[in-house]
Formats: structure tokens, sequence, C-alpha cells
């Protein structure tokens, strides 16, 4: 007879989607001490919140883990505990109402439905997850308890490595290249997107030995390469389309420099983003806003101020950033610190053993 708990992984994502890499990795890792389901949101959302009860009410879960806060998974994990009375914990890495606010295109009906899945969500679990310390103080101050476990990786899966064919292909020997990695989407309320901030830094440097690296999809895409031909540094920016998550570290490994860059406000506070860890087990050097989590695991060399939602002088301060590392490059190697520091505090098997107890301390119900 199977002793192991049951626990059923609520996804609000498909399974390549981050949230579904996520809830994989736990998987893998927890199968010996759980006996795990994982459940998908399909893309109609309504049509999904029956699915997903169903699947719920076939698979009878002792307790629910919901992989982010969107209506489908909370709504069909509350739907189910009311005749269950089954236990559900939330796992959030967002600020979700106010990045609605934040990045507007919802009007007054939709931010308001927003703040109360939000509420609902938070305050009718039995344990909250978050995946940013100052998310954490956040929700601490609304009398909200909750555990810290962020985004994660497989540091070995990560290891650095060369890169010099690909770089030789896309022509990128002899230079310092800038990257960034992410789904670029164009945000008409702030007028920016993912690598607005590298676009503007390699403006900055025009014709110096240096090129930018995008590696991404989305709205933005079109927006930044029009910027481009307009700058005139076409030939040094090199847009890579998304490719598949086994291949990033070889597609990192293009890269001398990463960006992470997050807003200083809360939105970017409660993050910890998922591309930080992967850049810190590549053993990447990083340049990321002095906000979040990169404010408290990167050293101070690699911290950079930024003001508000959108700071326009940020560009310039990277540029600084950048044109030290060219005078001085000997200053990368110091990225390989930051695996050992990814192994400590990102690895998937660390963060695992944080999940189950959280689990652990979730009541059984009768």
């Amino acid at each position: 007879m199977n002793s192991k708990r049951r626990v059923a992984f609520v996804v609000n994502g498909t399974p390549g989607s981050p949230m579904g890499s996520r809830a994989q990795a736990f998987a893998r890792e927890l199968e010996g001490a759980l006996d795990i389901s994982l459940l998908y949101r399909q893309p109609r959302k309504v049509r999904a919140i029956g699915e997903m009860v169903a699947a719920l009410r076939s698979s009878r879960p002792e307790v629910v883990y919901v992989f982010d806060l969107a209506y489908s998974g909370v709504v069909a994990s509350a739907l189910h505990a009311l005749g269950t009375r089954c236990p559900r914990v939330v796992d959030t890495g967002d600020a979700i109402f106010a990045l609605a606010r934040s990045v507007g295109g919802r009007g007054p009906a939709g931010l308001l439905a927003t703040a109360a899945l939000e509420q609902f969500g938070l305050r009718t679990a039995t344990a909250v997850v978050v995946r940013g310390t100052f998310h954490q103080k956040l929700l601490a101050e609304q009398g909200i308890a909750s555990t810290v476990i962020q985004d994660g990786v497989h540091v070995d899966a990560f290891r650095p490595r060369p890169a010099v064919e690909l770089r030789r292909s896309l022509g990128l020997e002899g230079v310092l290249t800038v990257g960034i990695l992410g789904s670029s989407i164009w945000s008409e309320r702030l007028g920016v997107c993912v690598g607005w901030e590298l676009v503007e830094l390699i403006r900055t440097m025009k014709g110096r030995p240096v090129k930018g690296v995008l590696i991404g999809d989305g709205t933005g895409i079109p927006v930044l390469r029009e910027r481009c031909r307009t700058y005139g540094i076409e030939n040094q920016m090199v847009f890579i389309d998304r490719v598949p998550y086994e291949s990033l570290p070889e597609y990192l490994g293009l890269m001398d420099v990463t960006l992470s860059t997050q807003s200083n406000d809360v939105v970017g506070q409660v993050r910890t983003t998922g591309k930080l860890p992967l850049y810190m087990a590549a053993g990447r050097y990083i340049l990321a806003t002095d906000v979040g989590e990169a404010s408290l695991v990167l050293p101070g060399a690699m911290r950079v101020p930024y003001q508000g939602v959108v700071d326009r002088a940020y560009p310039a301060r990277l540029a600084e950033r950048v044109e030290g590392l060219l005078a001085r490059p000997e200053q990368l190697q110091t990225a390989e610190a930051l695996v050992g520091v990814a192994r400590e505090r990102f690895d998937y098997p660390v963060l695992a053993a944080r999940v189950l107890q959280v689990l652990e301390r979730v009541p059984r119900v009768r």
C-alpha cells in the first residue's frame, strides 16, 4: 500500500512554461517522498477550471500546491476544497495587483478583480510560498505569513561551458558581449520591454568593441530591431529567437556580461526572477539593478543603482560599468564564484527540500 502523501501540483501554465519547469523540477526531486500528480492549465481558462476540478476529484490529493496566483488554478483548487476541505499551498513570485497596475492594459474592473484574486488566494491558502525575500516582508506587514523558496536552477546542468563555435558563427569574436534572456513584451503605458536597456547601452557605446545579444521573442522584438536601425547599431546587436531550455547553457556562454533589470518599486522588489539563478549557475558576470533578491546575493561591483519604474539614465550607468570591464577584463573571472552561491541558494535539490518542509507542516485532513 502506498503510504506517500498524495499531492497535486496545479500549474497555471503549460508544461513548457516557467511554472511548468519549476513544478517538474520539484516533482523529480520529491518523487521518493511524495505521490505527485501534475495538472497543467489548458489554453481556454474557463474550461480549464472545470477540467482541473475534475482531475482533482479523480486524483483525490491530500494537499494541492498551486503554482502562481492565476485565476484558473486558484479558483479550481478553491472549488475542490469546498467539498473536500483539502488544504492548499499557493506559490507566487509576483505582487500581481501592483504588476497589473504598473503594466497597464486593464480597466478599473480588471484591476479590482486582480486585487480580489490576490487577496483571496493568499488569505485562504493553508500556506503561502513566495519567491523573493522582500515579498515575504511585504506580506508580513499585511499579516500574512509565508516561506521564501526562490526561483531555481539545476546548477550542474548550467555549469559554465565555452561557446567558441557559436560565437564565431554569430560574429561575436574579439568583442565583449553583453546579453539578456527573456520574453520581450512591449508595454505601451511604460514605453519599454525586456531588452530596452541593452539597446540603449549599445547605442551609448556605439563603435566600441562591445556587442549586445538578446535571446527571446515577443512583441517588443520588432520595436527593438527598429530602434537599432534608427540608431545605426544593427551591426552591434544580435537577436536570437527563443531557444530550448536544454540549449540555454551553451547560449549563455555567448554572453560575457548578463543584464538583470528590475524596476525599483513593489513589482521589482518582490522578485528573484528566474533568469538570475540561470546567469549565476552559468558563471556569467552580472550587472543587475540593486533591487530585490539581486541586492542580497550579488557583490557590490555587480549591482547598479536604479530609480523608479523606468530609469532612462540607467543605460548610461551600465555603460560606465561596461567600460570598466573593457579596461580590466580580468574582473569577469570573479563571476566564477557565483556558481557556488547558486548551488547554495537556488539549486533545485535545496529548494525542493524547503517545499517538502512546507508540505509537512500542512495539517492532514480526515
